[in-house]
């Protein structure tokens, strides 16, 4: 009880939007393409060598182990260990030409989820702050709430974990999905799963139903509190609020708000529902393949599905590596790649025959690409210059690709993207204008995005 309750009142710092900007808030979602947004994040870095951006015709040392194959886009070549998406193709635009110069994966990770560079220097730290710039599907959050949008399901949501809760090393909190300085009310609600071992991934394996019972993190009551005990908990909570709001009279602060918001969640049929993917057929969760990312995938669908605006789905580096394959391409190529394949791949099909791809934007890249050149067994260094994007829906054209690079998958040719780009084109895509200001900590006035440009010409 006590754990649901420090839960449910976890809020840190006010906020308050001055009138103007709140009526410019009110504004933001109407005038979207997109009403939500599939967050896919590969965090380690996939290699564009080894996924959108193949170059068959380099040296032996960068062009890498694997063919590539036809896909639907004309100019585009796709890795041979990712059938389905060449399949698919034509539903979604390749952006070859990301990039930054954060080489650092928690630096990276947050610029890539935030849109803004962070502020601990490279090496010099590897957790979230309370300093940290607000994540998207935070900004995403903070206005839903402040329109009472979507009041019994999150706008924002994390899944399958938050960042870092797998690893072996550190047990790091990730930077990048936080609200930073906009308070804890705006954090994503984050569903938890366990893995077996220290060496064990779920996320490439098949998983059990039993490990699939996917819960808010931190809202989950013990057994013994049924909701209509949680019910009376709340009645007792709210003769003990009215009493602090007497004396507080007319300042209602964030931690109020949040403490409520958390209770209606953990009450929330809908919620519950969302979260229970063993409702969709047997056949569809065989598609998105019965791994911890197939599934989780598949959760995220379910929740736009059910009104989430925002969702990030993680592939997370349990083992340290994954993605970040210094030392070789094996496990990319046995493991990441098709499991990659497969839920992206089902993802947008399974949007489009439901008719939601035109109103949901799935984004899904890394944080970094690799290195050109290699090393002897096929591994790659960090490379944040250059790296490919995939994105699909919500407006964006089809079956197209954007920018070019040079003959070693190096660096842009022409049209490069940065982080502050993609994240104005996801702002705009949602109808949020990317010069919005949102109030800090210490109640200035911050733009969302700084010196972004929203890429309208991908929209058709």
């Amino acid at each position: 009880r006590r754990h649901l309750l420090q839960a449910a009142g976890a809020g840190l710092l006010g906020l308050s939007l001055p009138k103007v900007l709140q009526a410019e808030s009110e504004r933001a979602f109407p005038r979207g393409r997109a009403k939500s947004v599939i967050f896919m994040m590969l965090f380690g870095g996939p290699s564009q060598l080894e996924t959108f951006d193949l170059k068959p015709d380099a040296p032996d040392t960068i062009r890498g182990p694997f063919r590539p194959i036809a896909c639907r886009t004309p100019g585009l070549r796709i890795c041979e260990h990712l059938p389905r998406l060449a399949n698919v193709s034509d539903k979604f635009c390749v952006v070859r030409t990301m990039t930054h110069s954060y080489n650092d994966h928690s630096g990276a990770g947050h610029y890539l989820q935030t849109g803004k560079r962070w502020h601990i220097p490279i090496g010099g730290g590897f957790s979230a702050t309370p300093r940290d710039w607000p994540s998207l599907g935070s900004v995403v959050e903070c206005l839903s709430q402040r329109l009472g949008l979507s009041r019994d399901l999150p706008s924002y949501a994390v899944v399958p974990n938050r960042l870092g809760k797998l690893e072996d090393a550190g047990q790091y909190i990730r930077p990048g999905e936080y609200a930073g300085w906009l308070g804890r009310a705006f954090n994503p609600f984050t569903t938890s799963i366990e893995k077996r071992s220290r060496t064990d991934n779920p996320y490439w394996r098949n998983c059990t139903e039993e490990e699939l019972n996917f819960q808010i993190e931190g809202l989950v009551p013990p057994r013994e509190l049924q909701l209509d005990r949680i019910g009376q908990r709340q009645s007792l909570l709210d003769q003990f609020e009215a009493q602090r709001r007497q004396i507080l009279a007319r300042n209602q602060t964030e931690h109020d708000r949040f403490q409520r918001r958390a209770l209606e969640l953990v009450t929330s049929e809908k919620t519950r529902r969302a979260l229970d993917i063993r409702q969709e057929p047997n056949h569809l969760r065989d598609r998105y393949g019965r791994h911890l990312f197939g599934q989780a995938t598949l959760l995220a669908r379910r929740l736009v599905e059910s009104g989430c605006r925002f969702v990030t789905v993680h592939y997370e580096a349990v083992d340290g590596y994954s993605w970040d394959s210094h030392l070789n391409s094996n496990d990319v190529r046995d493991h990441l790649l098709p499991t990659f394949d497969q839920a992206l791949g089902t993802l947008l099909a399974d949007l489009d025959e439901r008719g939601l791809l035109d109103e949901t934007l799935v984004v899904a890249l890394g944080e970094m690409g690799r290195t050109p050149q290699a090393n002897a067994t096929w591994g790659r260094g960090h490379w944040s210059t250059l790296f490919p994007a995939v994105l699909a829906g919500g407006g964006i054209r089809r079956g197209t690709v954007y920018g070019t690079s040079d003959k070693d998958a190096a660096f842009p040719i022409d049209r490069p993207v940065s982080p502050e780009d993609l994240a104005a084109t996801i702002y705009h895509a949602l109808g949020i204008d990317p010069h919005l200001r949102l109030n800090d900590a210490q109640g200035r006035p911050t733009p969302i995005v700084e010196d972004g440009r929203a890429l309208v010409e991908l929209f058709g």
